[in-house]
């Protein structure tokens, strides 16, 4: 019995541990440097790779891989990526799910080489900046792992500066409160499709997300068994993916689009919103990468609802 109960507490420490390092982890997307000078005319790709193999080695980081952010953000933009800044990563951190960014530039100066990283965070905008350089005789290798090192140390030591603070529930319902004022609030119906890797899901965490924050602001929801229609229907799809592994940790990946029209057909908006999130379960992963990208979208929408 007691050989029970100590595997019990073990097992339920054990998964504790694993929540907590499951909201400590961090999603890092590495853009290629900037190397524009003809003597190091093909370095920046190179060091980039270089950092991204060393980072995802690390405990607390999950990397966007770069095929991702391709299929994502497509060639032109990548090819912008020596000069990301703190403005726009904003943008490519809700289309990738990226917490952080690095990016850089790769030069000659006096006979040394000199890596320069900028880490930028796509929530709060905050940077930070990185050096290593060596001679002739320090391979490209050893300075990106060094590099990396230097990353992974801002990332993971300052990491509550890069990432903004996460908005309790309570929190995020009252200020779009605030937001609605004393405006008159339609009813409102939703309905979300959901589907993850491909599979159509029958609870749909979107959807009822929304819906939540909708009755928590005063909203009166209206469904199919109503007898009344809704003055305003939201209708939309959401889509889950599996990101990726990191020991017991699964990244996975969401993205939600929605529409939103009076009973007359006037459109009154048309949205969308990515986002990410990390467990040691695919599917609740998934779920709460909705779950977020709902909430982030509620506090746009719904004061666009209110007459």
């Amino acid at each position: 019995m007691k050989t029970k109960i100590a595997l019990l507490t073990l097992i339920l420490l054990f998964g504790s541990a694993l929540a907590r390092a499951a909201d400590t982890v961090l999603t890092v997307a590495v853009f290629d440097f900037e190397s524009k000078d003809e003597a190091v005319r093909d370095l920046g790709p190179k060091v980039a790779t270089l950092i991204n193999a060393n980072l995802s080695a690390e405990p607390q980081i999950i990397t966007v891989e770069r095929a991702e952010l391709e299929k994502v953000l497509g060639e032109h933009e990548l090819g912008l990526s020596g000069t990301v800044s703190a403005d726009s990563a904003a943008k490519v951190g809700q289309l990738t799910g990226a917490k952080v960014l690095v990016t850089g530039r790769v030069f000659k100066a006096e006979g040394e080489l000199f890596v320069v990283a900028k880490i930028i965070g796509t929530e709060t905008s905050r940077v930070y900046g990185e050096l290593v350089k060596g001679d002739g005789k320090t391979s490209l290798s050893d300075l990106s792992a060094d590099l990396a090192k230097k990353i992974a140390a801002d990332v993971t030591q300052k990491g509550d500066t890069l990432v903004a603070k996460v908005e309790t529930r309570d929190e995020l319902v009252a200020k779009i409160k605030k937001a609605l004022g004393d405006k008159k609030l339609p009813s409102v119906s939703v309905k979300i499709g959901e589907q993850h890797f491909g599979q159509r899901v029958i609870d749909p965490a979107a959807e009822t997300e929304l819906g939540s924050i909708l009755q928590a602001c005063g909203f009166k929801l209206v469904d199919a068994g109503s007898t009344n229609r809704a003055d305003v229907e939201i209708t939309g799809d959401a889509f889950s993916a599996y990101g990726t592994r990191k020991g017991n940790l699964i990244s996975c990946k969401s993205r939600i689009e929605l529409k939103a029209r009076k009973q007359n057909g006037d459109v009154i908006t048309v949205d969308r919103q990515t986002s990410a999130a990390v467990d040691i379960a695919e599917q609740t992963a998934a779920k709460t990468a909705l779950q977020n990208a709902a909430a982030e979208m509620a506090e746009r929408l719904l004061p666009k609802l209110a007459q």
